[in-house]
């Protein structure tokens, strides 16, 4: 339908007054101008020139004077002329009016067109606003309906026409109008959601309100426009359900996996030692190859239900960091310990070295960064079957500034370039083939990312040369670096062992200090090349009969032989001394027990002249001492595994069932020289028993007796809550035999 149409039905309609007079304006300006009368002067002039005209011409017929008949024709004249004039000046007034006519005219034309637009598009946009079934209401400055349409009638169950005059609060909606001083200098809008109730329940409505205010009459207007978004808010309130389910059903498998995996962990505990203490009988190799199925399996299962705890507690978001000061050369070569035991057993070597620049004390979450070397560390030996792996701790600089950057290194199969990235992701593996030799979820990577990405760090991989990997994990370090150090400058050391990453480990913790290092990786190399060193670093593994005899008559002179040796060769001792070793170290070797060892001895150019040599025996006489030992645990499993593994490496045991009897043996029994403590005990708990036994020891004014904790539980807050307490050392469960007694005796010894 075409406009001039609308405009006709308009008109037809009995429209707007002005509009439907619009079309008639041009006739009624022509009947003005017809109408409009000659002027009385224009007339009067004319009737008296005429009249003096006639009268002059009677006059001349008369007889009269011709003055007479001048002055009248002369009168006659003049008021003609001044009727033509009186006439000429209507008819320029009459076009002037007509012409101003047209004009209003054509503006009151433009003018209709406007409004007859204006209240079309109103129309429509009214009648678009019902179809959506919005909401439009305007409200004057005291809150009252000045116009609602027919959508907001409908919601109410009211004509749109009735609501004019009422508060939007009596209807039972509640809507703050914005206050005036909140537009003074114009208008504002605000927005809410606002619950309606009707008939059919409660309507959701996204409230968009703007008010304003007219800056010449001051008038106030609020007008409202609102969208029905129940869906919405339904959809919202389901989806917060949801999470909440989701949340409790987290929390409970959270809840599940930490109580089955702690009940798992006690049993495995025992299958897992007395598998170890049964491999150390006498068996036969049908018997020894079923006990080592036992302990493999047994660390398989431990492994695997670790993984999948710290991946649930991950995925549920509560992967807390509680950054605070940590030693990290502490940190890195307690882990090596703890995989020291999984590395001998394959027959690799593992190491650690620390560059005197990393700072004393770094704040960091040491819990975590443990958890991501156990994890790193873990997979190394796992995939390394000859040669070793080591860790390396240093400072690097990076975009952020200096970095603390750990790199651990192995020497086994190494991964193609496609799968470096991979190996990141959740349960993927580094051979994914259904022929892979190698066990495992593929969580430990995944969730060692997780970590480091909390730590705000980064992790990546590359290619060792030579063979293997190299994971590396950077960390942000506000911590000034340390000098480096130079105690061993002018020193030399010959290194005698093929441990790869061990053996370079080793080599770089004595290079860090200025040391001259040669490495050997056989007896024969050795022998070929003699010379003079402070001390010589044989491998027990490399030891024979005899060998410092075999290394002397080479020429290989030193005052200080030191022989390496696993926690098996602990019984080895006494044979070690005899053949003239004068002190040992126990791999994996600490740093700071290299250089005091390395730095005993006599002074150089002292011949090994084999068994007869004299030793230094206060060296070996410590290993071998018999302690006192307390070990308070209720689970008989894991106090039989402790007494039978204490009992076989030569220590007396006593054991407490519960942390009444241990607080009664260790105030008012013997003095003992080690007290194993497990945490959770029925009378009193572990951290309450330590905590007696070290208020007893302040009241005595005694020496604190070295008090190692035992827990399946391995977080960061029950490690700092145990030293916190007082506690010396730190052990989880499952409790490995040999990392048991190498503790003991450590602890002991310090």
């Amino acid at each position: 339908m075409d406009r001039e149409t609308n405009r006709s039905d308009a008109m037809d309609a009995g429209g707007d007054g002005a509009r439907t007079g619009a079309p008639a304006s041009g006739a009624r300006v022509n009947r003005f101008v017809a109408d409009l009368p000659v002027t009385v002067t224009g007339g009067l002039l004319a009737a008296a020139g005429v009249a003096a005209l006639m009268a002059a011409g009677f006059a001349s017929l008369t007889g009269s004077g011709i003055a007479l008949v001048l002055a009248l024709a002369m009168i006659g004249v003049t008021s003609i002329t001044a009727a033509a004039l009186a006439e000429r000046a209507d008819r320029q007034r009459i076009a002037s009016a007509l012409s101003s006519a047209r004009r209003q005219s054509a503006d009151y034309e433009a003018l209709a067109d406007r409004m007859w637009e204006l209240q079309e598009s109103e129309v429509r946009f009214l009648g678009l606003i019902d179809a959506l079934g919005d909401l439009v209401v305007h409200r004057d400055r005291e809150g009252r309906i000045t116009y609602a349409n027919e959508a907001f009638g409908r919601l109410l169950g009211m004509r749109a026409a009735d609501l004019p005059g009422l508060r939007l609060g009596a209807l039972g909606i509640n809507v703050d109008m914005a206050a005036d001083s909140d537009f003074l200098d114009g208008d504002c809008l605000t927005s809410t959601d606002v619950a309606v109730q009707t008939a059919e329940g409660t309507r959701w409505f996204s409230w968009i309100e703007h008010s304003a205010r007219d800056t010449s009459t001051g008038k106030v207007s609020h007008r409202a426009i609102a969208r029905d978004i129940t869906a919405r808010k339904n959809a919202e309130s389901d989806l917060i359900e949801a999470r909440e389910r989701a949340e409790a059903a987290s929390q409970a498998k959270s809840r599940f996996l930490a109580t089955v995996s702690h009940e798992i962990r006690t049993p495995m505990n025992g299958i897992h030692g007395m598998a170890k203490l049964l491999a150390d009988t006498g068996l036969s190799p049908e018997q020894k190859t079923y006990v080592d199925a036992v302990s493999g399996s047994a660390d398989a299962l431990m492994a695997l239900i670790e993984d999948l705890l710290d991946f649930s507690k991950i995925e549920a978001g509560r992967i807390g960091i509680t950054p605070q000061p940590c030693d990290m050369r502490e940190l890195v070569e307690s882990v090596v310990e703890l995989m020291a035991a999984r590395a001998h057993a394959k027959g690799i070597g593992i190491g650690c070295h620390v560059d005197p620049r990393v700072p004393a004390s770094l704040v960091t979450d040491p819990g975590k960064l443990r958890q991501v070397l156990l994890n790193l560390a873990g997979n190394a030996v796992k995939f390394t079957d000859k040669g070793g792996i080591a860790i390396h701790a240093g400072m690097t600089s990076g975009p952020r500034g200096q970095m603390l950057e750990i790199r651990v290194e192995d020497s086994g199969q190494g991964l193609a370039e496609a799968d470096r990235e991979r190996i990141f992701n959740e349960f993927e593996q580094a051979d994914g083939t259904s022929t892979r030799q190698h066990g495992g979820a593929g969580l430990g990577l995944a969730i060692s990312r997780r970590i480091v990405e909390a730590l705000n760090g980064e992790i990546g991989m590359t290619p060792r040369p030579g063979g293997g990997s190299v994971f590396t994990v950077r960390l942000p370090c506000d911590a000034t670096p340390n000098t480096g150090a130079g105690g061993l400058s002018g020193r030399r050391f010959l290194i005698l062992q093929d441990m790869g990453p061990e053996t370079r480990a080793l080599a770089a913790n004595l290079q860090a200090e200025g040391a001259e290092i040669t490495i050997h990786a056989t007896v024969a190399a050795a022998c070929a090349a003699p010379g003079s060193y402070d001390a010589v670093l044989v491998d027990s593994a490399l030891d024979h009969e005899g060998l410092p005899g075999e290394l002397a008559t080479a020429g290989v002179r030193t005052a200080n032989a030191v022989i390496l040796i696993t926690p098996a060769d602990r019984g080895a001792l006494e044979k070690f001394r005899a053949s003239g070793y004068a002190n040992f170290l126990a791999r994996p070797v600490r740093g700071r027990t290299l250089l005091r060892i390395v730095t005993q001895g006599g002074s150089i150019g002292r011949v090994i002249s084999g068994p007869s040599a004299q030793a230094n025996p206060s060296s070996f006489a410590g290993a071998a001492r018999r302690l006192d030992i307390l070990v308070a645990e209720d689970n008989p499993v894991n106090a039989t595994l402790a007494r039978a593994a204490l009992t076989r490496a030569g220590h007396s045991v006593t054991i407490a069932s519960d942390g009444g009897k241990a607080v009664d043996l260790a105030l008012h029994g013997r003095r003992w020289d080690v007290i194993l403590m497990d945490l959770h005990m029925p009378v009193l708990d572990g951290l309450d028993v330590l905590a007696r036994i070290r208020a007893h020891e302040e009241a005595q004014g005694s020496p604190p007796v070295p008090v190692i904790v035992l827990t399946a539980d391995g977080q960061e807050e029950t490690r700092a809550g145990a030293l916190a307490h007082g506690a010396n050392g730190f052990l989880t469960k499952p409790l490995d035999p040999a990392m048991l007694v190498a503790t003991v005796s450590d602890r002991a010894a310090a």
